[in-house]
């Protein structure tokens, strides 16, 4: 096997190779170290690259293998982790230049769980500063770039863990969405991005523990890497209320592409009302109906309407911001970007009633998709309304929609992810072909709140139908 095929074998494979002994975990290494040092300069997808620590895990992978002693279920398998997310011992900057020499003394709870796995950390990827918005750069390391085609952004705020997936530098990646971030990234680089319910994997970061809208999330090539992964990171912790009390799944046993869709319901929106979406993706979408129906499902649109949730997001998530980042601003205030303090100074002009009443809307939204639920098993959208925007786009200028300019990036790009990061309902971003600029699209589905391994079920069925996942960017 060729380094670059190997680079690309889903981690499923992996494991089993490595278990079997029919490769090894220096072997392994030393092909995605290579990988990620000669495509680091030309994507930028990476803050900190751990090659001399990673091999060392490398060496005592494959020592425990020899000796015969137990494995973890990602024995010796590369992983990635955003750079907003603690790891021990190396640094996490949150794409900050104040943070840039910040090293945790412990790893997040997501972390830690895929070590005790056996996986080996390779380095921390890129992230706007704190995860702020839906392209990925920052004054710390400039702009990530797409590996489907280097002029376009490779999204946000989890870019540079997609566009590490997407290019084969590693099979598995940590990533965070507090309103797309993972999805999003998804969508624009070809991958499968989960943002999952809310508490199935803990997040040990959260600072508003019970008004949490952001997941600490699995970004994969694969929906059962994305399902490995979950298995590992998943599971009740002291740390996360939400996590508390959920019952136990078997998530790799029901990734496994068994059965059809007959018997499921699935609702269907293109655009929520007045929000733009290019023909690509309107054709791509019908497409991707085509295949749900075709494994037997029963389709039926939903009412696109009182769906503009962009406000109510902003309300509520920049309000946190202000409360956690305005007194880093002020003390620092050359060490961020513009468009990093301009988010934050649009806060003050939230009221403690309007934040409340955005709060109440949120319960009202929870509400309102529970009650699509009633009579389906999944929702289905697309995940973006179009293909990944320009390298420089600003997130204060117009969004280009087939020559049509609009205002408001986040209300234009991606109105159907921020919602249900309110709501907490499992969100899947699935690779669903490419638009006539050869760039990937997305689908989204939805499933039930804590239906994460149905979700799943039905996620394996479409990409085992569609086998989008076997195409590789032209690197």
């Amino acid at each position: 096997m060729s380094d670059e095929s190997l680079c690309f074998t889903p981690a499923t494979e992996l494991a089993g190779l490595l278990q079997s002994r029919k490769l090894s975990p220096v072997e392994l290494m030393t092909a995605v170290l290579a990988r990620a040092e000669r495509l680091q300069p030309v994507l930028n997808c990476f803050i900190t690259l751990t090659a001399e620590r990673a091999m060392a895990e490398a060496r005592r992978a494959e020592a425990d293998i020899a000796a015969g002693r137990p494995l973890g279920k990602l024995h010796g398998i590369p992983f990635t982790v955003k750079d907003l997310v603690n790891t021990e011992g190396v640094p996490t900057t949150f794409g900050a230049v104040v943070y840039r020499d910040n090293v945790p003394a412990e790893d997040a709870v997501s972390v830690a769980r895929l070590r005790a796995e056996g996986a080996i950390l390779i380095g921390k990827t890129t992230t706007p500063e704190f995860g702020s918005g839906p392209m990925t750069n920052s004054p710390l390391f400039g702009n990530t770039r797409n590996p489907w085609n280097l002029s376009r952004t490779s999204g946000g705020s989890s870019g540079g863990a997609a566009a590490a997936t997407a290019a084969g530098i590693a099979p598995l990646a940590v990533a965070t969405d507090g309103g797309g971030s993972t999805r999003i990234p998804a969508a624009c680089n070809g991958v499968v991005g989960l943002k999952q319910s809310n508490g199935v994997i803990p997040h040990s970061q959260a600072q508003d523990l019970f008004g949490n809208q952001t997941y600490v999330t699995p970004t994969t090539r694969t929906v059962a890497d994305t399902a490995l992964m979950l298995q590992a990171m998943a599971g009740p912790s002291a740390v996360d209320p939400w996590s508390i009390g959920l019952r136990a799944h078997d998530y790799v046993k029901e990734a496994v592409p068994e059965g059809d869709l007959r018997g499921k319901h699935v609702l269907y929106c293109l655009t929520p009302s007045g929000r733009p979406v290019s023909r690509d993706v309107a054709e791509g979408f019908s497409a991707a109906l085509q295949t749900l129906a075709s494994l037997g499902a029963t389709l039926e649109p939903f009412d696109a309407s009182g769906f503009d949730v962009e406000p109510i997001w902003r309300a509520i998530n920049h309000t946190v911001w202000r409360a956690r980042f305005a007194p880093l601003v002020e003390k620092h205030p050359d060490s961020f970007s513009d468009t990093f303090k301009r988010q934050i100074a649009s806060a003050a002009s939230v009221s403690g009633v309007e934040y409340q009443e955005a709060m109440f809307a949120r319960s009202a939204l929870f509400k309102r998709v529970q009650g699509l639920f009633e009579k389906a098993d999944l929702l289905a959208m697309p995940t973006l309304t179009r293909s990944a925007l320009p390298l420089e786009q600003d997130l204060f200028g117009s969004i280009d929609i087939d020559g049509q300019r609009f205002d408001n990036v986040r209300a234009h790009w991606y109105p159907w992810t921020m919602l249900f990061n309110m709501t907490g309902h499992p969100a899947i971003s699935l690779p669903s072909g490419f638009g006539s600029d050869a760039m990937p699209l997305g689908l989204q589905l939805v499933g039930r709140f804590q239906g994460d391994a149905a979700l799943l079920q039905a996620a394996s069925q479409f990409e085992a139908a569609t086998n989008f996942a076997a195409h590789r960017p032209p690197l």
